[in-house]
């Protein structure tokens, strides 16, 4: 049944390529990846495997092409235990994501999505038993997202917004999810502000709870009962690529599991902390065993 979901995760699924280099070549320059990786990838989709390998009932709603690359995704979210129900399929290509990753963890990413994706058309309807505990949006399934929000406001769900950056889905979603998750990177270009405190309360005026991602400087939040600060744990970065991801599924898991405010933004550090100490950003997100022993050890 669709009402025993915990975490619907409602945006973009892509295939990524994944390639590590000593250093990101100049123009007309050959260079030579020392590792590849090749793995579903996608905001959404990351973050509704993340929901899953923490031990939550996860789905995730957005399109997969008719092609290789959508095959090999969906096929990779059945054997994660995530739902597919609200996945639609068209003759467009699968986005697909081609990403260099440097030796200090640091990566470009080249992302194309086709202009000629379908509308979800009869998907963008809610069934009357969809009853997840938290819905996660990216803001690149526009039709998709809006019945969704509708939807999860007419119903009482929480929802939250993985703000990456400032673009048409993520400016018309900011002011109408309850938990605003964004990247300095959104923080600054939607408010102005380069101080990221300032930009929280800024943004404050948008969403009733609001959170800033700023990678090693740790994360800045603010709400109703004030504001505050939390330092990044530390690890040895190897690959940063889906961290934010990995941070917004576990946001999202722990909210379905009702955690207190302080654990949730703890808890959400350390799957994305975690996630940077392996290569790739779908092989790297954690389970919840290890996110469970890393803030053991991380709390002594």
């Amino acid at each position: 049944m669709l009402d025993a979901i915990d975490v619907l995760c409602v945006g973009q699924a892509s295939y990524d390529l994944v390639f590590s280099v000593s250093r990101h070549p100049g123009p007309d320059e050959k260079s030579v990846a020392s590792l590849f990786t090749g793995c579903g990838g996608g905001p959404a989709a990351n973050a509704a495997v993340t929901a899953a390998r923490l031990g939550c009932r996860a789905a995730f709603a957005g399109y997969l092409g008719d092609d290789h690359y959508g095959r090999l995704h969906l096929e990779e979210l059945a054997r994660e235990r995530v739902r597919t129900d609200f996945v639609y399929r068209g003759a467009a290509p699968t986005p697909l994501s081609v990403i260099l990753v440097k030796p200090d963890g640091k990566r470009t990413v080249v992302n194309y999505k086709d202009p000629a994706i379908p509308s979800p058309g009869n998907q963008a309807a809610v069934p009357s038993d969809c009853r997840p505990k938290v819905i996660l949006f990216d803001g690149h399934e526009p039709h998709l997202a809006s019945a969704f929000l509708e939807y999860a406001g007419r119903s009482g769900i929480p929802t939250v917004l993985d703000a990456g950056s400032v673009h048409a889905g993520t400016r018309k979603i900011a002011g109408a999810v309850d938990y605003l998750v964004a990247s300095e990177k959104f923080s600054r270009d939607f408010t102005g502000e380069k101080d990221t405190v300032r930009a929280a309360q800024k943004l404050k005026n948008h969403a009733p709870a609001v959170v800033i991602t700023r990678g090693q400087a740790g994360l800045v939040w603010q709400t109703a009962a004030g504001g505050g600060q939390l330092d990044a744990f530390g690890v040895e970065a190897l690959d940063t690529t889906g961290a934010g991801d990995a941070f917004h599924g576990a946001f999202a898991a722990g909210l379905s599991q009702k955690m207190d405010w302080p654990e949730l933004l703890r808890y959400s550090s350390a799957a994305g902390a975690l996630a940077c100490t392996r290569y790739g950003a779908r092989p790297a997100i954690p389970t919840a065993d290890e996110v469970d022993r890393f803030l053991k050890t991380a709390g002594k």
